[in-house]
């Protein structure tokens, strides 16, 4: 039982999923995914979004194309980092990669896939795209129904 009164004992954790965006803070909440699972020998589900939310006024062309598998390459590079640190910890991790809306996607491959939390970090891309679409994070954590453990970057 734990301050709160919360027995946690019969929280498990065999469904981990860890949204990663190939940044800095995501790779701290890979960290932070991988050794949760070591601990309660729990399987990752590693996922990355390819938002295409910038280039659907877009026509469908050479250049879309193009931006589309730099963007698709750019996510396995970021799901190849969340592999490697699992498998230094011996933890099962599964990439998946989508397309779509960032946080549309990432909560509705958490509940259908019925995973029992998302690990994320609270900054990813910054700057203007913060602005003008919000935070992926503090959308995820106010529509999700599944619980959201998010790791914060240490201040310096």
């Amino acid at each position: 039982m734990n301050k709160w009164g919360v027995n946690i004992e019969n929280v498990t954790f065999n469904k981990i999923m860890i949204a990663t965006d190939g940044s800095v803070c995501s790779r701290l909440a890979a960290n932070r995914g991988i050794e949760l699972a070591r601990l309660s020998g729990g399987t990752v589900y590693a996922v990355y979004v390819v938002s295409t939310e910038y280039f659907s006024s877009m026509a469908v062309d050479f250049e879309w194309e193009r931006m589309s598998e730099e963007l698709k390459r750019e996510g396995c590079k970021a799901l190849d980092y969340v592999k490697g640190i699992g498998e230094l910890e011996n933890v099962n991790v599964k990439s998946i990669l989508l397309e779509g809306h960032p946080a549309s996607e990432l909560i509705r491959y958490a509940e259908e896939e019925k995973m029992d939390v998302i690990v994320m970090g609270t900054l990813g891309r910054t700057g203007i795209d913060r602005l003008l679409l919000g935070s992926v994070a503090v959308n995820v954590v106010r529509h999700s129904k599944v619980p959201v453990m998010v790791v914060r970057k240490n201040k310096p």
